[in-house]
Protein backbone atom coordinates (compact mmCIF):
# COMPACT_ATOMS: atom_id res chain seq x y z
CA UNK A 1 0.00 0.00 0.00
CA UNK A 2 2.80 2.32 0.80
CA UNK A 3 4.41 1.94 -3.18
CA UNK A 4 0.94 2.94 -4.18
CA UNK A 5 0.62 5.92 -2.31
CA UNK A 6 3.99 6.78 -2.76
CA UNK A 7 3.67 6.82 -6.73
CA UNK A 8 0.97 9.31 -6.96
CA UNK A 9 2.82 11.39 -5.46
CA UNK A 10 5.84 10.95 -8.13
CA UNK A 11 3.00 10.17 -10.79
CA UNK A 12 1.89 13.41 -10.67
CA UNK A 13 5.29 15.24 -10.00
CA UNK A 14 6.46 13.48 -13.28
CA UNK A 15 3.55 14.71 -15.70
CA UNK A 16 3.84 17.95 -14.15
CA UNK A 17 7.19 18.23 -15.13
CA UNK A 18 6.20 16.89 -18.81
CA UNK A 19 3.69 18.94 -19.42
CA UNK A 20 6.38 21.91 -18.62
CA UNK A 21 8.74 20.23 -20.78
CA UNK A 22 6.57 19.81 -23.36
CA UNK A 23 5.24 23.87 -23.43
CA UNK A 24 9.31 24.68 -22.68
CA UNK A 25 9.91 22.52 -26.23
CA UNK A 26 6.59 24.34 -27.84
CA UNK A 27 7.93 27.85 -26.74
CA UNK A 28 11.41 27.28 -28.28
CA UNK A 29 10.08 26.26 -31.14
CA UNK A 30 7.87 29.26 -31.69
CA UNK A 31 10.79 31.93 -30.56
CA UNK A 32 13.45 30.10 -32.84
CA UNK A 33 10.90 30.57 -35.77
CA UNK A 34 9.59 34.21 -35.13
CA UNK A 35 6.30 33.40 -34.08
CA UNK A 36 7.13 34.80 -30.73
CA UNK A 37 9.08 37.85 -29.91
CA UNK A 38 13.00 36.82 -28.67
CA UNK A 39 13.69 37.93 -25.31
CA UNK A 40 15.68 41.81 -25.31
CA UNK A 41 19.52 40.99 -24.84
CA UNK A 42 20.76 37.58 -23.97
CA UNK A 43 17.47 37.38 -22.30
CA UNK A 44 16.17 34.71 -24.51
CA UNK A 45 16.38 31.31 -22.62
CA UNK A 46 14.75 33.24 -19.60
CA UNK A 47 11.69 34.20 -21.50
CA UNK A 48 11.60 30.82 -22.91
CA UNK A 49 11.98 29.56 -19.75
CA UNK A 50 9.10 31.94 -18.18
CA UNK A 51 6.83 31.75 -21.06
CA UNK A 52 6.35 28.08 -20.71
CA UNK A 53 6.02 28.46 -16.99
CA UNK A 54 2.89 30.67 -17.45
CA UNK A 55 1.69 28.27 -20.06
CA UNK A 56 2.25 25.42 -18.14
CA UNK A 57 0.68 26.04 -15.03
CA UNK A 58 -2.93 26.39 -16.48
CA UNK A 59 -2.51 23.21 -18.74
CA UNK A 60 -1.34 21.06 -15.59
CA UNK A 61 -3.87 22.28 -13.08
CA UNK A 62 -6.89 21.31 -16.07
CA UNK A 63 -5.46 18.17 -17.08
CA UNK A 64 -4.00 16.70 -13.83
CA UNK A 65 -7.01 16.87 -11.71
CA UNK A 66 -7.09 13.22 -11.23
CA UNK A 67 -3.83 13.24 -10.35
CA UNK A 68 -3.99 15.89 -7.73
CA UNK A 69 -6.86 14.92 -6.15
CA UNK A 70 -5.03 11.47 -5.49
CA UNK A 71 -2.14 13.08 -4.69
CA UNK A 72 -4.12 15.55 -2.02
CA UNK A 73 -6.16 11.79 -0.71
CA UNK A 74 -2.92 10.61 -0.35
CA UNK A 75 -1.70 13.50 1.73
CA UNK A 76 -4.92 13.84 3.56
CA UNK A 77 -4.25 9.84 4.97
CA UNK A 78 -0.69 10.56 6.47
CA UNK A 79 -1.63 13.35 8.21
CA UNK A 80 -4.86 11.68 9.72
CA UNK A 81 -2.30 9.16 10.78
CA UNK A 82 0.09 11.52 12.23
CA UNK A 83 -2.31 13.15 14.11
CA UNK A 84 -3.98 9.71 15.53
CA UNK A 85 -0.30 8.95 16.33
CA UNK A 86 0.34 11.90 18.28
CA UNK A 87 -2.90 11.67 20.36
CA UNK A 88 -2.44 8.00 21.22
CA UNK A 89 1.08 9.38 22.37
CA UNK A 90 -0.53 12.41 24.21
CA UNK A 91 -3.12 10.04 25.72
CA UNK A 92 -0.51 7.65 27.07
CA UNK A 93 1.66 10.56 28.51
CA UNK A 94 -1.13 11.73 30.45
CA UNK A 95 -2.01 8.42 31.57
CA UNK A 96 1.26 7.47 32.90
Amino acid sequence: MTAARTSATIRYTAMRLGIFAGCFVVVAALVQFGALPKGLGDSNFMWVLLLALVLSAPLSFVLLRRQRDEMSAQLVGKVDSAKAKLESNRAQEDGA
